[in-house]
């Protein structure tokens, strides 16, 4: 058994330090890609979506993959009492991470050029090499992330998280500026633009969004350097929390080998499982752009008479269409990504939790942690995606100014927003999957989704009336899929008894009325507040926007109470949860 004296978080107290941290990132993200955007516009924001595409297959198997393997492995053996295993673990986590890093590097730099042509885009080469030497630091973070996951510590992987990303905001941006400039100087003066002859601003401005986008691209590489940093110099100064006298009461270790065939035998499957989830990303990157070039190729007459307006106002040329297309899609991802990323924090806590409870056999502890990941994730992911649908239009208003691709991004990010429940929930299926040993689950349902993805884009990217859209299609199938398929297996494996009412029916009712209030409040708030300039921020429909995100949460949270869906189980596993618990159970407001 652990020990008492070792201080260790709750399922949903680690999931909450990870939360705060992914808050903070993602502020940080956002004060980086709304400049960025507006700095390079919608094609050099392809060139930095395109570079992004192929570095993260790479990026995940090392973030989210390997790490996996020593939080579960870790988790295991801490529940057995064995810490010098612990430490021997961990010394051979970081020899494998570094190793994987090197060879991740090279893989990189080499794909670069041919990966460029097979898109048809080779300005993307820059910010792909770029982006590269990132890979070996994030490797060697990964060893130390996932050394404390296991321990159930998360704080030192949210305080490298928040690092990572101001590093990325405040260098990438200040590069990206500089390029920007020095660009567009040179073509006021007459001179060659990074290398080219260019006649118009046109012309000079789609020489120099690829180095542009490589310079942004650069503040992520340094803030992985810096990242990094912080965990070995951390790690140096306040050790893992495991005492002398912890590591005497301890069992001789298991051999090096031993402990090494263990680590790998865990991580092949789940490092199979995120490189088949990566490489279907990266296929979908290279399918949506090669299908697109071929819809516009057949029809490019009926694509620009769709999005007319758009391309005039943005001056788009031929030859950048497709480019500003993928684009415009990629700035909706930047929303369909993030309410998964704040839940996948509860898959990351999910799995050292399940870990000791199936190693132990505790099937109350295993119910209690399902019921907890599933509820969580509802109760977060449902309001948001639904709220996020119904007013994609005006948030995307207030945080693009000027933005062209309007028409074509809040309709993708609309569609997403109502499958943003299935996306959240996917990674942390996964993680608790993983977490009772059947990595090999999510595998085949991934392998399954994988290809009715990559069908379903061939199909309908390539038809010119549907172009970009045809890869919602896809994405939601393949979800669907996966969700589906995991949720079967995990009831199946654990034999869990579900309370599907209070997990999924509540949430979702509440969530339906919070999504009314946005809708019908924003409404009738734009026709009141009608104030200032409509190119400046601060207007009456921008007003409107954020009183009505005020008014539907307010809904929510009062939805939530008269509805009872908290459940007292998952306050007390927070950080003064048993106070609020109290209080709520006293006026009849918790389930």
């Amino acid at each position: 058994m652990a020990e008492s004296g070792m201080k260790r978080q709750s399922l949903l107290n680690g999931a909450l330090v990870l939360v705060i941290a992914t808050a903070l990132v993602k502020v940080i993200g956002a004060l980086f890609k709304i400049p960025i955007t507006n700095l390079i516009g919608p094609v050099g924001r392809g060139y930095f979506g395109s570079a992004y595409n192929i570095f993260i297959p790479v990026y995940n198997i090392a973030m989210a993959g390997l790490p996996v393997a020593i939080s579960k492995l870790v988790a295991q053996n801490i529940a057995l009492g064995r810490y010098r295993d612990v430490r021997l673990i961990f010394k051979i986590a970081k020899r494998l991470f570094f190793l994987t890093g090197v060879v991740g590097m090279l893989i990189l730099m080499i794909l670069a050029y041919p990966y460029a042509k097979s898109i048809n885009t080779t300005q993307v080469i820059p910010s792909i090499l770029v982006i590269a030497p990132s890979i070996f630091f994030c490797c060697m973070m990964s060893a130390y992330r996932g050394y404390y996951s296991g321990l159930r510590n998360m704080n030192p992987t949210a305080v490298s998280q928040v690092i990572e990303a101001l590093g990325k905001l405040i260098l990438g941006t200040l590069l990206a500026k500089f390029t920007m400039d020095h660009g567009m100087n040179n073509f006021k003066e007459g001179k060659k633009v990074f290398g080219k002859v260019v006649t118009t601003e046109a012309e000079a401005l789609s020489a120099t969004y690829p180095y542009a986008a490589a310079a942004a691209v650069a503040g992520v590489t340094i803030g992985t350097v810096f990242a990094l940093g912080y965990l070995i110099l951390r790690h140096r100064l306040k050790k893992d929390g495991i005492s002398k006298a912890m590591l005497r009461s301890s069992p001789k270790p298991l051999q090096v080998k031993n402990l090494t065939y263990q680590l790998i035998g865990i991580a092949i499957p789940v490092v199979a499982s995120t490189i088949i989830m990566n490489l279907t990303n990266f296929i979908d990157s290279w399918s949506i752009q090669f299908r697109l070039s071929h819809a516009i190729a057949s029809n490019e007459g009926l694509i620009r008479a769709m999005y007319e307006t758009a391309l005039n106002t943005a001056n788009i040329v031929t030859s950048d269409l497709k480019t500003y297309l993928y684009g415009a899609y990629e700035t909706a991802l930047d929303f369909k990504n993030l309410i998964p990323a704040f839940t996948m924090t509860l898959g990351v806590s999910a799995i050292p939790v399940l870990s000791e409870a199936w190693t132990l056999k505790n099937k109350r502890e295993i119910k209690k942690a399902v019921e907890s990941v599933i509820r969580v994730i509802m109760l977060i992911a449902m309001p948001a995606g639904i709220g996020m649908a119904v007013l994609a239009k005006p948030i995307l208003s207030i945080l693009y100014k000027d933005m062209s691709s309007l028409s074509i991004a809040a309709p993708v990010m609309a569609y997403y927003g109502y499958a943003t429940f299935l996306i959240a929930f996917s990674q942390p299926l996964t993680n608790m999957l993983q977490g009772i040993g059947r990595m090999d689950i999510p595998m085949k349902t991934l392998a399954v989704a994988a290809v009715f993805k990559i069908l379903i884009n061939f199909i309908f990217v390539g038809i010119p009336k549907y172009n970009i859209f045809g890869a919602v299609i896809g994405t939601v199938v393949f979800y669907v899929i996966i969700v589906a398929g995991g949720m079967f297996f995990l009831i199946r494996e654990t034999k869990v008894k579900l309370n599907y009412f209070n997990i999924f029916i509540k949430p979702l009712f509440c969530s339906v009325l919070c999504g009314a209030a946005a809708w019908s409040s924003h409404g009738l708030l734009s026709m009141v507040l009608k104030f200032g300039d409509p190119s400046s921020r601060l207007n009456g429909a921008n007003v409107a926007t954020l009183l009505a995100i005020g008014i539907a949460v307010v809904v929510y949270g009062l939805s939530l109470l008269f509805s009872r869906t908290i459940a007292k189980t998952d306050l007390n596993m927070l950080p003064g949860g048993e106070k609020i618990s109290k209080i709520l159970e006293k006026y009849g407001f918790i389930g």
